[in-house]
């Protein structure tokens, strides 16, 4: 059992938690049951996982499973488990996996989400999680946002980080441009656009552009779009929470798609 901070396999995890080091070692870290259960099901490759004795009493099919799906496999004691997690009370047990896995890329069908420059990891989780449940095609992130796999975007998509596709783009107008070449139409959020969210046709193949949390979306972004629609607020309200925004826009999507 590892029980000292100085073993350096606890130094490399603990090194972690910066972005720095996680595009450093290409790793990124897997806290906690539900996350490490979702990974399994879908056959994420696993680099290593650590768990405490009590955590292995307690999940010991789950560890048998991670133990064969990873290259190294730790027994860890309390303290050195507290001190690899970047949450304030883990639950007990703590993976790390490979950043590039060669995920499915995002088509360019169905419904889309396209986001720029979002910087809050609790609303990219948030989105990714909503835009599984309202059954999206993928979620594009352009590359001056939060990391994609910051322990707290997986934590906040619930496991569902695992079951949507999703990519960060270097060109998110190239990306805008491929998707119109593809056939998708392009709706940009804007508060004093003329057209209400419900008044556009989500039968269609959509990509759903939504914006940096304090500055929405760019002006250059924003032309691109094939329409452009707003969310009616109340007086005195400016704004809704971008994660928010993708939400309502989802499942007026599924709402037309289904009924």
């Amino acid at each position: 059992m590892l029980t000292s901070l100085q073993n350096p396999l606890v130094k490399q995890i603990r090194k972690l938690h910066s972005t720095k080091e996680r595009h450093k070692q290409e790793l990124f870290l897997l806290e906690g049951t539900h996350l490490l259960e979702e990974a399994c099901a879908v056959n994420y490759p696993l680099e290593t996982v650590c768990c405490t004795p009590d955590w292995q009493a307690t999940h010991p099919s789950l560890w048998e499973e991670a133990c064969r799906r990873c290259d190294r496999a730790e027994i860890v004691s309390k303290e050195i488990l507290d001190a690899i997690a970047t949450t304030v009370q883990p639950d007990g047990v703590v993976a790390t996996a490979k950043r590039s896995d060669g995920r499915t890329q995002v088509p360019f069908t169905g419904l889309v989400l396209a986001l720029e420059t979002v910087q809050d990891p609790g609303n990219l989780g948030t989105m990714i999680r909503t835009a599984a449940a309202a059954g999206a095609s993928g979620l594009w992130l352009s590359g001056d946002s939060v990391d994609l796999d910051n322990p707290k975007v997986l934590r906040a998509s619930a496991g569902q980080w695992f079951r949507l596709a999703t990519a960060v783009t270097e060109d998110l107008k190239a990306t805008v441009q491929q998707s119109q070449q593809a056939g998708m139409q392009v709706i940009a959020t804007l508060p004093n656009a003329s057209l209400t969210y419900w008044q556009v046709d989500w039968r269609k193949p959509s990509l759903i552009l939504l914006g940096n949390e304090g500055a929405g979306l760019s002006a250059d972004l924003a032309a691109m779009a094939d329409k452009q629609v707003r969310i009616p607020l109340s007086p005195g309200v400016e704004s809704l929470n971008v994660a928010i925004a993708a939400a309502l826009m989802l499942y007026e999507a599924q709402r037309q798609i289904i009924y």
